[in-house]
């Protein structure tokens, strides 16, 4: 598996790449945002991982530009520990999980294993429901000949949601099948993605919605 590992801190990227490199990863370590973004255009990667606090472009300059291009590759985004808002501005932009700093390098490992256990674990079925469709292979979720990419975790979500049709999955349930037993994302970060995946459906002009039921769950309605 080949990573791109953004890191400004000299001895932090030495440590980390020496890590990842002995559990058998291809690392490509940058130290700003610029160099991330040429490496992320340049080259075709497993998985991402960005600090947010880089000079030349932050982690989440970086990562809005790169989905803006449409590239879908797993995003891990390093974060300080108090800035909740940079873990929340970085889920909306498109990241796949976050990492409080500082961490401990089995959490890290941890972290990288679920986000590329999630890229492989994609299934090739075109998914339906009432006037939408999701399709794995392109993340596109479309309705009529309108359609919306979406983020890895938006994907996941999508997915398990089409799966169980006219079922109400609890925000529990969500945050363990989507982000998984070993995520420190919270309820908050599925509302989160939940509301933005209602808004994906308003743009498409879908007639389908996304409901919810107090203390009960979301589930799609026609």
């Amino acid at each position: 598996m080949k990573l791109l590992y953004a890191e400004d801190e000299r001895q932090m990227s030495e440590a980390v790449t020496d890590i990842l490199t002995f559990h058998k990863y291809s690392v490509d370590p940058v130290y700003d945002g610029n160099e991330a973004l040429e490496y992320a255009s340049a080259e075709k990667y497993d998985g991402i991982i960005l600090d947010v606090m880089m000079p030349g472009k932050s982690g989440l300059e970086v990562l809005k530009e790169l989905r803006s291009r449409g590239d879908r590759t797993p995003v891990l985004l390093l974060t300080a520990k108090t800035e909740v808002e940079d873990r929340i501005e970085g889920l909306d932009l498109g990241a796949d999980d976050y990492l409080s700093k500082p961490f401990a390098m089995g959490e890290l490992l941890a972290r990288v294993r679920a986000m590329l256990r999630r890229r492989e674990e994609w299934k090739p079925d075109i998914m339906k429901f009432a006037d939408l469709s999701l399709d794995p292979g392109t993340f596109q979720l479309r309705c009529g000949s309108s359609s919306e990419v979406l983020t890895n975790l938006e994907y996941r979500l999508a997915e398990l949601l089409f799966n169980n049709q006219g079922i109400y999955l609890s925000a529990e349930t969500l945050l363990t099948r989507v982000w998984g037993y070993d995520s420190d994302a919270d309820l908050n970060t599925v509302r989160v993605y939940i509301s933005g995946l209602r808004k994906r459906l308003q743009v498409l002009g879908s007639s389908v919605k996304l409901i919810s039921r107090r203390n009960i769950g979301y589930m799609l309605s026609d």
